[in-house]
């Protein structure tokens, strides 16, 4: 019987936690503010992680990017000693804007929604 999650999937979830503690309490960089780190994706040979991340202020997240990327290899280095692997896998950061993107669309339906609603209240006080 195959497990639940593959040893990629456990790998990834571990990276996850430790990378925001290490981000959290050892990442000097000013550019990196309030950093929350949404998924791992981890190849099958472990040699590299994508590393989803999100942030509060997001006209800051291009600067943000670019400082995780540079500190990249001092956070593998001090992934390497928090989790134990045979290799730690190379890191590259990727902002993830899908949940502005998200509240933008529903702000959009919201609109809309609101729109139609006055529409049909004039419709009915003009019948």
């Amino acid at each position: 019987m195959p497990a639940d999650y593959s040893r990629t999937d456990r790998i990834a979830e571990q990276i996850k936690r430790e990378l925001a503690l290490l981000i959290r309490n050892h990442v000097k960089d000013p550019r990196v503010g309030m950093v929350g780190i949404l998924d791992v994706k981890v190849t099958k040979d472990l040699a590299q992680a994508k590393v989803y991340f999100d942030m509060l202020q997001a006209e800051d997240s291009k600067e943000c990017e670019i400082a995780l990327n540079r500190a990249a290899g001092f956070l593998r280095r001090e992934l390497g000693r928090a989790v134990k692997l045979r290799a730690t896998p190379s890191l590259k950061f990727i902002y993830d804007d899908t949940e502005l993107k998200a509240n933008q669309l529903s702000h959009l339906i919201d609109k809309a929604v609101a729109s139609d609603v006055t529409a049909d209240t004039k419709e009915d006080s003009t019948d």
